[in-house]
This record gives C-alpha cells, sequence and structure tokens, in this order.
C-alpha cells in the first residue's frame, strides 16, 4: 500500500494521528525543549511556524510559553484548515516568499520543510525569508532529512532533497544564521526505519516516498523506552555533540 504523499488529505491525517499518538513525535518535542531551553528566549514574543501542518507544533509551543503569540503557515490548504481547527492562527503562504514583516518575530520553527522546497536554491530561498523576519538575536530551530542509508537521490517530481550536516551549516550561514547546535539525531531507532526505505524502493518509482510510518498501538514501555533513548540523544545536541548516524538533523540558530 503507498504512504500518503505530501499536500495529501490523507498526508494531513496521518500526521495528526501521528503526532497525537506517536513516541517519536512526543520525543521531538522533548528534543526540542531541550534546545530551546538553551536559547534566550524572551518572556514573551511571536513564534511563526513555516509549514506548520496541522499546527501540533504550535499548540505544544503555546502551551509552554502562555505570553507569546503564534502564526503559522503552510502552502497546503488542507494543513492550513487542520491547524485552525486547533484554535491556533493559520495561514496558507509559500516558505518562499513569507507575507510577514521583516524582523516581526522573536522565533522561527520550522519542521520538515526545506527538504520538499524546489530544488533549485528553495532552501536557501526560504532561509533567506526565516532571516528577515526574525528580531536581531532571533532564534531558528529546523529539522530536516539527513542523507542515510538507503541513500535517496533528489527526487525533481516531491522537490525532495536529503541533507548533509555539513551542507546544511552551510546553507544556514549563507543565509546569516550563527549556528548554535546542528547534529544528526534519530539514530538507534532510525534503524527501524531501513526496513521500510528498502521496501518502498522497490514498489515505488519515487525518491520520496511519503509518510512511511503508521500509528499503532504499542505497549506503554516500549514506547516509554523509545522516546527515552530519543531524548538522550537529544541531550548529547544540547551538550554540543554532533552525533555521527541519524536519519534527522536538527539545527539551533541564532539571526
Amino acid at each position: 500500500m503507498t504512504a500518503p504523499q505530501i499536500f495529501t488529505p490523507e498526508y494531513y491525517r496521518r500526521m495528526r494521528e501521528l503526532e497525537d499518538r506517536g513516541w517519536w513525535n512526543a520525543a521531538m518535542r522533548d528534543v526540542g525543549d531541550l534546545l530551546l531551553a538553551t536559547a534566550s528566549l524572551p518572556p514573551a514574543g511571536m513564534l511563526v511556524d513555516v509549514g506548520c501542518g496541522s499546527g501540533q507544533t504550535m499548540s505544544w509551543f503555546l502551551e509552554r510559553h502562555r505570553p507569546w503569540r503564534a502564526i503559522g503557515l503552510d502552502v497546503a490548504t488542507e494543513g492550513v484548515r487542520a491547524a485552525v481547527s486547533l484554535g491556533v492562527t493559520a495561514i496558507r503562504a509559500s516558505a518562499l516568499a513569507l507575507p510577514l514583516p521583516t524582523a516581526c518575530a522573536d522565533l522561527v520553527i520550522t519542521l520538515d520543510v526545506v527538504q520538499h522546497l524546489p530544488l533549485n536554491r528553495g532552501d536557501a530561498t526560504a532561509l533567506g525569508e526565516m532571516r528577515r523576519v526574525l528580531r536581531p538575536g532571533g532564534w531558528l530551530l529546523l529539522r530536516t532529512n539527513a542523507q542515510s542509508f538507503p541513500r535517496a537521490e533528489d527526487d525533481p517530481e516531491f522537490n525532495f532533497h536529503k541533507y548533509e550536516p555539513d551542507e546544511l551549516h552551510g546553507k544556514l550561514e549563507a543565509a546569516g544564521f550563527r549556528v548554535h547546535r546542528l547534529s544528526r539525531l534519530n539514530a538507534l531507532m532510525g534503524l527501524a526505519e531501513i526496513p521500510r526505505e528498502l521496501r518502498a524502493q522497490r514498489t515505488q518509482q519515487s525518491e520520496y516516498h511519503g509518510i512511511l510510518a503508521t500509528p499503532k498501538p504499542e505497549p506503554a514501555l516500549a514506547r516509554s523506552l523509545k522516546r527515552g533513548w530519543l531524548r538522550l540523544e537529544g541531550r548529547a545536541v544540547r551538550a554540543g555533540w554532533r552525533l555521527p548516524l541519524g536519519r534527522t538533523i536538527l539545527a539551533l540558530c541564532q539571526a
């Protein structure tokens, strides 16, 4: 069965289920908390979520930072609809041209977005826009796909690209960011993705395979152990380690 492709209604349904119930998403929020705790965020400010998807990231952040305000942007109507249904503010817009004033944000979060931008420097354009809307000293928390095994070539149909850490580091600096933390992540648990991606390579023509993970019930102990391991990796990254393995890259940068 083909995995849901990006921007489809089924993609956002699957995303909401995974964000609500999946251990990986919960663990990634834990890691986000760990990294943002090292940033000098003001008591109140403005968050811009670029590629907000179903709006869960804004809800998660605002629960922890109640004086803050937030706006999400997504290119897909389905994503905006899903975010608004959670009670957060979201508008339809492209990461390539953010419809926001210069220096209006204290924090930009963008998760699993830059790998789906046009391959002809779309990521550079979007990073420049994120830098533009941040106030001096503002922060960027970025997550994207890391090149790993099986290696994936660029996919022009879905504008899909997997990054090497040094490549992403260079693009962030070129956009005007100071990189405080940047590392691979999801090393051990990413091994579970290898069989699924190998199967997808045999059955699909595209290098982009959609959302392969499926929400499924797991024993509480298994979920807790997996979440704890990923949180342990996050603590290492917070301490300044640059992990050599992992299917995800997480970066914390300052404007």
